[in-house]
């Protein structure tokens, strides 16, 4: 599986656990939920930026994010 879709399967998963929406972490990255959307299906890689917030804001480690357990 690529990595830009384990992160997106990963970051669904954690964002579901925290019971927070798209909408509501689109808001927070200054795009539209259309854009998230795109980080969790994978079309749209993630910067670094926003791996280290997404991160912090979900209570997950890196390692969580790209599938290394």
């Amino acid at each position: 599986m690529e990595v830009a879709k384990t992160v997106g399967e990963n970051l669904k998963l954690a964002r579901k656990a925290k019971n927070i929406t798209q909408k509501q972490l689109a808001s927070e990255l200054h795009k539209y939920q259309s854009d998230y959307s795109e980080y969790e299906t994978g079309k749209i890689q993630l910067d670094y930026e926003k791996i280290v917030y997404l991160c912090k804001r979900l209570d997950i480690t890196p390692n969580d994010l790209f599938g290394f357990y």
